[in-house]
C-alpha cells in the first residue's frame, strides 16, 4: 500500500538519462533568483536614528538571510536615542539613504522608498490650501420673515444654494471674492444649504522626527505637485535610479473632498454640484440622491486617479525609479489605481483566514497587474498574522501560498526593525508583528523560508497569467449606495465585496478551481483585444468574460461588451441583464441607450437554462446558474483542479505551462493535465529538486503521477516537447513506521537569556516543563541527538519527525539533510548504516517564553514613543501571563522503509 508522503521533500532518482540537454537550455532549471524575485522587507527606521557602519551590516545580514530589498520607512523613534534621530529630509538623513542604496547596490539588492514618513503622505511643508479636506453641508432653516446673513470669514465656500417652500433651487453666485452673505426677508420658509471644505484632521501617521504635519489632499493636482516638487528638491542628491521604486501606503486619509471638486464635478459631470446640494446631503428622492452621490464618487476617483497615483507614478518614472501603489482603503476604483502604478501591492492584515486576510480582495492587485502588464503584484505581508513573538515559519507558509494562488508574486514582509547593536534583547521592535529580524529566535531558519517564497516567485514570475474568466467589477452598483458620502473599498472587513453578487460570484469560481481576474470599465474599454477566440489583456488571455448581475452599468459599458463579442469573445450575463445607468446627467439619453442595446439582442433558448445569442464572430450567454453558462461558453476549469485536490495557479510560459500548486487534501495518484504535453515536470519549491513525472493517457487525457500531502505545494510544469532530464523519485511505502525509542541527548547551542543545561532522557521530550527554568525561558536553538540501527535492509526510508516547535536542521551521520519548517516536518533519508547511525535535530523555537520571562521580571524593553507597543487587540502588550509555550522536539520519530 502507497504511503502519502510530502513530494516536495523527496530527493531526484540517480538514473541518467540517455541525453542530457545543454545545461543552458535544460527545461528544469529554476529560473533565477534575482532580487524581485526574491523576498523584500520593510525596514523600520525608528527615529532614523541609524549610522553608516550598523546600516552597512544590518543590510549584509538581511542579504545573507536571502532578501533582495528593503523598503525604508522612517517612523517615530526609540525613548533614550534622542540625541542619535536624525531629522526626516535633511542632508544628513538624505545621506544615510544614499548610503543604504549603495550598499544594497552592493550586494545585489535594491531599495524602495515612500514619499513620506510613516504613513499619509504630509508633513511640515503642507501648506494650509493643500490640506486634507472634508467637505460638510450646512443647512439653514429660514423662517418666514426672516433675513439670514452668512460670514464666510476663516471658511472655503465652495457653494451655496436657496431653496423656497416648494420652489426649485437656486444657486448663489460664487464668481467673486465672497464676502458677508446677506437673504433678505420673504413670507415663506427657505432652507440655505452651505457647503465648505476644511481641514480634515489626518496628520501623518506614525511620523519620524521631522515629518510631523498635516496629511495631503490626495484629489488636488497642486497639492500633490507641491508635495513632490518639495521632496525632490530635498532629495536631489540621491542618483538617478537609486531607489528601485518609490511607494505609497494603503490609503488611510478620511478627507472626502478637495478645494477644487466643484469645478472639477461640472467639467466631467457636466451639471452643477451646487445644484444638487440637497441630494449631496443625502435629503430628497432616494434614487436621485443615490445618483447625485454616485457621481460624486465618480469624481472622487477621477481626481485620485489622474492628481494624485498617475502623478506620483510620473514624478517616479522622471528619477529612472519605479512607483508601487497600495490603492485599498481609496473610494476610488482600486482595479484603475493599482493599475496607474507599476506594482500593484494588495496585503494581509491579522490572523490567517480572518476576514482581513480575504484572497479575493488580495486578486484585485493582482488582476490589475495581469490586465495592465505589470510583471509583479507584490503584497505587504504577515501584518498582526499571530501575536508579537508567537507568528511560526509554518503558519507564514500557509499565508504566503494564499497569496500566491491568488496571483501575487513579489511578497514584501512587514517588517524589520533597525536595532543599534547595542541595545539589549528584543532591541527596538516595531508595534505591528510579525518580527522578521534578527533578534527573533526563527531568524536562524528564516534563510530556508526565503529560500522557498524565492523559488515559487522566481515561477510565478516567469511567464504570463493565464486565467478562465475575467469577472467584471460593477463598480456603480456600490456607488449607489447611500448610506455614507465616501464608499472606502478596505481590505478590513470588505462588506462591499462579501455583500454584492460580484463577490458570490468570484468566490464561487476561485474556490470551485476556475482562475478568474477582474476588470473595470476603463480597462474594459483601453485594456483589452480579441485574438482565436480568447479574451487578450496586456498580460495573459482569457476563455469569456463574466457580468455578475447588475443594476447599473454605462452604455458604453455594455456597448464596449458587445464590441468585443463581435470580435470573437464569449460574453457570459449572469442573472438579469443591467437595466439601468448610473449617475444624473444626460439620464433619458443614456437610458434609452443602454434599453435599446439590452432589447436589441436576438435570444435562442438552449438547454440547463442558457439563452444564448451570436453577435459577430463571438456569443453572448445569458441565465441563472453560473456552472452551465460557463459549461456552455466552453469555459473549463483546470483539470489539476478538477477533483479540488489541487488548488493551483497557472501560466504560459513559451514552451508550455507551469503552475503553483497546494494541497488541499492529500493526494497519491494520477491527475489529468491541461492539453496534451509531450513532457511533465515536478519541482519542489521546499529544496530546489526537480524531475520528471510518470505520464500515462487514460481516458483520452494525459495523466501525470502525483503524490503531495495536505497543505504541501509544488510547482508543475508541462511542456509542448519532449524534454530528457532526470526522473522524480515517488515514495512507497515497504512497511511500517518504525520509531526510534532509544536516549536522546539535548544540548542548547545558540540562544538566550542563558543557554540552559544539557540533559538526557529514555524518551524524546519538549525541553520546556520539566522543571527547569531556564529552559522554560529560552528562546534559541538545542541540539537533540540519538543513535539508531537500521530497522531493515531497505534501500530507502522517509524520516518523519512528528511534531517539531518549531523548526529543525537536519543532520544524518554527519550529512546535512535540509531544514524542516512545515508540517508534516519528514524527509527522506538517503543510505542508512546498518548499525549506528547518528540523528541530529538542530530545534529552534520562538521567542514567546523569553518575552514572557522579561515581562514577568517586569524589565522594561518596550521603550518607544507614539503607539510605543501593543498587542494584537491595540491593547498595552504584556507577555506576563502567557503560559510556557512547548518548545522542542515533540515527536514521535520515526523511520519507513520505502520500495527501491
Amino acid at each position: 500500500m502507497k504511503c502519502i508522503v510530502a513530494l516536495l521533500l523527496l530527493a531526484l532518482a540517480s538514473n541518467a538519462p540517455a541525453q542530457r540537454a545543454p545545461a543552458s537550455t535544460t527545461p528544469l532549471a529554476w529560473p533565477a533568483l534575482t532580487r524581485d524575485a526574491r523576498p523584500w522587507t520593510r525596514w523600520w527606521w525608528l527615529g532614523s536614528a541609524v549610522n553608516k557602519p550598523e546600516l552597512s551590516a544590518q543590510i549584509a545580514e538581511l542579504s545573507r538571510a536571502g532578501f533582495g530589498g528593503v523598503e525604508v520607512t522612517v517612523i517615530y523613534g526609540a525613548r533614550g536615542a534622542d540625541s542619535a534621530y536624525i531629522p526626516y529630509l535633511t542632508p544628513r538623513w538624505v545621506e544615510m539613504i544614499a548610503h543604504t542604496a549603495s550598499e544594497t547596490k552592493r550586494l545585489g539588492m535594491g531599495l524602495d522608498l515612500p514619499q513620506g514618513s510613516g504613513w499619509r503622505t504630509g508633513g511640515p511643508s503642507v501648506a494650509p490650501a493643500d490640506v486634507n479636506a472634508s467637505l460638510t453641508i450646512r443647512v439653514d432653516t429660514v423662517a418666514p420673515g426672516q433675513k439670514w446673513e452668512f460670514d464666510p470669514t476663516g471658511r472655503r465656500v465652495e457653494a451655496i444654494a436657496v431653496q423656497a417652500d416648494g420652489g426649485r433651487l437656486e444657486e448663489f453666485p460664487m464668481d467673486a471674492a465672497l464676502a458677508l452673505v446677506t437673504l433678505g426677508a420673504l413670507p415663506t420658509r427657505r432652507l440655505v444649504y452651505i457647503a465648505t471644505t476644511r481641514f480634515s484632521g489626518d496628520n501623518v501617521k506614525r511620523p519620524a522626527p521631522g515629518g510631523e504635519g498635516p496629511a495631503i489632499d490626495p484629489f488636488s493636482q497642486t497639492a500633490t505637485a507641491n508635495y513632490l516638487a518639495m521632496f525632490g528638491a530635498k532629495t536631489a542628491s540621491l542618483p538617478r535610479g537609486a531607489i528601485r521604486s518609490y511607494f505609497h501606503d494603503s490609503f488611510e486619509y478620511s478627507g472626502d473632498a478637495s478645494s477644487g471638486i466643484f469645478a472639477f464635478f461640472a467639467t466631467r459631470r457636466g451639471y452643477s454640484l451646487g445644484s444638487e446640494l440637497p441630494a449631496l446631503a443625502g435629503h430628497g428622492d432616494a434614487d436621485h440622491v443615490a445618483r447625485v452621490q454616485s457621481d460624486y464618487r465618480q469624481t472622487l476617483d477621477e481626481m485620485l486617479r489622474e492628481n494624485f497615483v498617475e502623478q506620483l507614478t510620473r514624478w517616479s518614472h522622471d528619477r529612472g525609479s519605479l512607483m508601487r501603489e497600495q490603492a485599498h482603503g481609496s473610494p476610488a476604483n482600486l482595479l484603475d489605481l493599482y493599475a496607474a502604478s507599476d506594482i500593484p501591492e494588495t496585503e494581509i492584515f491579522g490572523v490567517l483566514g480572518g476576514p482581513d486576510t480575504d484572497p479575493l480582495v488580495n486578486m484585485l492587485a493582482s488582476s490589475a497587474a495581469h490586465v495592465a502588464g505589470r510583471k509583479l503584484a507584490s503584497a505587504e505581508s504577515f501584518t498582526w498574522m499571530d501575536e508579537h513573538f508567537t507568528g511560526t515559519l509554518d503558519r507564514i507558509k500557509q499565508a504566503a501560498d494564499r497569496m500566491f494562488l491568488a496571483g501575487i508574486n513579489h511578497l514584501i514582509y512587514h517588517g524589520t526593525a533597525y536595532s543599534p547593536a547595542k541595545e539589549a534583547w528584543p532591541g527596538w521592535q516595531f508595534y505591528a508583528s510579525v518580527e522578521f529580524n534578527p533578534r527573533n529566535a526563527f531568524w536562524r531558519d528564516l534563510p530556508a523560508f526565503n529560500a522557498y517564497v524565492a523559488r515559487v516567485q522566481s515561477m510565478m514570475q516567469a511567464g504570463e497569467p493565464e486565467n478562465d474568466v475575467l469577472l467584471y467589477w460593477p463598480i456603480w452598483d456600490s456607488w449607489h449606495d447611500v448610506s455614507r458620502r465616501r464608499m472606502d473599498f478596505r481590505v478590513h472587513d470588505p462588506q462591499w465585496l462579501h455583500g454584492k453578487p460580484f463577490g458570490v460570484l468570484a468566490r464561487t469560481l476561485h474556490e470551485t478551481g476556475f482562475g478568474v481576474d477582474y476588470v473595470s470599465d476603463r480597462q474594459l474599454a483601453t485594456s483589452l483585444s480579441v485574438a482565436d477566440g480568447r479574451v487578450r489583456a496586456r498580460s495573459g488571455s482569457y476563455s469569456a468574460i463574466v457580468v455578475p448581475p447588475t443594476k447599473y452599468m454605462p452604455p458604453e459599458t455594455f456597448a464596449r461588451l458587445l464590441a468585443l463579442a463581435r470580435d470573437g469573445a464569449t460574453v457570459v450575463f449572469v442573472g438579469a441583464l443591467p437595466a439601468d445607468v448610473p449617475g444624473v446627467a444626460r439620464l433619458a439619453v443614456r437610458r434609452a441607450a443602454i434599453t435599446s442595446a439590452v432589447q436589441g439582442i436576438s435570444w435562442s433558448n438552449a438547454a440547463s437554462g442558457v439563452r444564448s445569442a451570436t453577435i459577430g464572430n463571438g456569443r453572448l450567454l445569458n441565465g441563472d446558474a453560473l456552472e452551465p453558462l460557463l459549461a456552455a461558453g466552453g469555459v473549463r476549469r483546470d483539470p489539476l483542479a478538477e477533483g479540488r485536490s489541487l488548488k493551483v495557479i497557472r501560466r504560459k510560459t513559451s514552451d508550455g505551462r507551469q503552475y503553483f500548486a497546494v494541497a488541499s487534501r492529500p493526494v497519491d495518484g494520477w491527475l489529468p493535465v491541461l492539453g496534451t504535453p509531450a513532457s511533465v515536470a515536478l519541482m519542489d519549491p521546499m529544496t530546489g529538486r526537480s524531475g520528471l513525472a510518470r505520464m500515462r493517457t487514460a481516458g483520452g487525457r494525459t495523466e501525470a503521477y502525483v503524490q503531495l500531502d495536505s497543505a504541501a505545494s509544488l510547482i508543475v510544469r508541462t511542456f509542448d516537447r519532449r524534454v530528457r532530464g532526470n526522473a522524480w523519485t515517488y515514495a512507497t511505502a515497504a512497511g511500517s513506521p518504525v520509531a526510534l525509542t532509544g536516549r536522546w541527548t539535548v544540548s542548547f547551542v545558540d540562544g538566550g537569556p542563558a543557554l540552559p543545561k544539557s540533559f538526557t532522557s529514555a524518551t524524546l521530550t519538549p525541553w520546556t516543563g520539566r522543571g527547569d527554568d531556564d529552559a522554560d525561558r529560552f528562546a534559541g536553538t538545542a541540539r537533540y541527538r540519538t543513535a539508531f540501527d537500521a530497522p531493515d535492509g531497505a534501500r530507502r526510508h522517509l524520516l518523519s519527525l512528528g511534531k517539531v516547535a518549531e523548526s529543525a536542521r537536519v543532520r544524518l551521520n554527519g550529512r546535512e539533510l535540509g531544514v524542516l519548517f512545515a508540517a508534516p516536518w519528514r524527509l527522506e533519508t538517503g543510505p542508512l548504516h546498518k548499525r549506528g547511525n547518528v540523528l541530529e535535530l538542530e530545534v529552534t523555537n520562538l521567542s514567546a517564553n523569553r518575552v514572557r520571562d522579561l515581562d514577568r521580571r517586569g524589565v522594561q524593553w518596550r521603550n518607544f514613543r507614539d503607539i510605543n507597543f501593543v498587542n494584537i487587540d491595540y491593547k498595552p502588550f504584556d507577555a506576563s501571563m502567557w503560559p510556557v509555550r512547548t518548545s522542542g522536539l515533540i515527536g514521535p520519530v520515526a523511520i519507513q522503509a520505502l520500495e527501491p
